[in-house]
This record gives structure tokens, C-alpha cells and sequence, in this order.
């Protein structure tokens, strides 16, 4: 194998090379050379209350205040609670202090329980029951409130997790959303 063990020796303990050398190009060397292309998203921080009840998210200029209809309806109804009028109230003012008028939508949503038709009239009702009321408290001012129902089609949550219910997101999904532009 080896005729001493000097040799030997020298060759186990002799340092390898560092990992950050890098290995010697030919002169005239040539190879491809490839962008990498990758997509790009935006991070969108959503900030939530500690009860759960209401939630802001802020893309760009577009701000979406959510709240949950547990805090502005009863169950299966459409007519605000006295809760849910200091709630808009509040809303209102972040409207008037942060936004850059113009439109602002309202968005009602529901979880995915009873008929598609019957979830899309009530998220229907429930926005403009929003609109109604943000109508009265933003005075007229410089937006256009417009009221929309989607029903069950945009879960903010799966309602079911390996074919179970989940009555945590299904609560998160039964909400009304205001979207407006704010101020630059």
C-alpha cells in the first residue's frame, strides 16, 4: 500500500482544501448562464382584535377592515344589533381619517352552511344593512358605498378540514368587509 509511513502520515493529515475555494477554470472557459426567475408576492400583515370579532388588513393603498357577523347580526338575520352600530361607528372614522374617498366596498360573506341561494341573499342583506348604516355615519362625505353578497364563494378559511367542520373558520367566514382606498 504505502512504502512509509511518513508518506502515510502525510497525506492523512494534510488539511483538505476550504469548501470556499473554488475549483480552476480553464482559461477560455465558456457556459451558460441562466436568470433565475421567480414570483413575487406581496406580504399582507393582517391585524386582528383579541376577541377575533374584527380584523384589518392592508395591501398597497386598499385597507379591508373585516368583522365578524357574530359581532353585527343575530344569527340568520340581517338587522344590525345596537353592538354592531358603535362597531360601524368606529369604522366610520377610520374611513374618514385614512381614506382617499372615492369608492368603498362593502362585501357580506357567509360560512358554508344551508343553500347556496339562501347564503347569497343573506350576505346580500347583511351588506346593505352595512351600507345603510355607514351611509348614516360617513354623512354623504366624498365615497360611494356599494353593496355586494357573495355568499359562501369567498371563505376567508376552509369550513372543512379533512372533511370536518371547523366552527372557528366557519365563524371567521361569516363576515362583512370594508374596503377602501386610503390616503398616500
Amino acid at each position: 500500500m504505502f512504502r512509509s509511513l511518513s508518506l502515510a502520515l502525510a497525506l492523512v493529515l494534510t488539511p483538505a482544501p476550504a469548501p470556499t475555494e473554488q475549483p480552476a477554470v480553464p482559461p477560455g472557459a465558456t457556459g451558460p448562464v441562466e436568470d433565475l426567475v421567480l414570483p413575487v408576492e406581496d406580504i399582507i400583515g393582517e391585524v386582528e382584535s383579541l376577541d377575533g370579532s374584527e380584523s384589518e388588513t392592508k395591501q398597497g393603498r386598499q385597507v379591508t377592515v373585516a368583522l365578524t357577523s357574530d359581532v353585527l347580526f343575530a344569527l340568520d338575520k340581517w338587522r344590525l344589533t345596537a353592538k354592531a352600530r358603535s362597531r360601524l361607528a368606529k369604522v366610520a372614522e377610520k374611513v374618514e381619517a385614512e381614506g382617499a374617498g372615492g369608492v368603498v366596498r362593502i362585501e357580506g360573506h357567509t360560512d358554508d352552511q344551508g343553500s347556496d341561494a339562501y347564503n347569497l341573499v343573506l350576505s346580500r342583506r347583511r351588506a346593505q344593512a352595512v351600507r345603510e348604516a355607514l351611509s348614516t355615519l360617513l354623512g354623504g362625505g366624498e365615497v360611494t358605498l356599494q353593496a355586494t353578497g357573495y355568499g359562501e364563494t369567498r371563505p376567508k378559511l376552509p369550513n372543512l378540514v379533512d372533511g370536518k367542520p371547523v366552527e372557528h373558520n366557519r365563524a371567521k367566514n361569516r363576515r362583512v368587509e370594508i374596503v377602501f382606498t386610503a390616503r398616500q
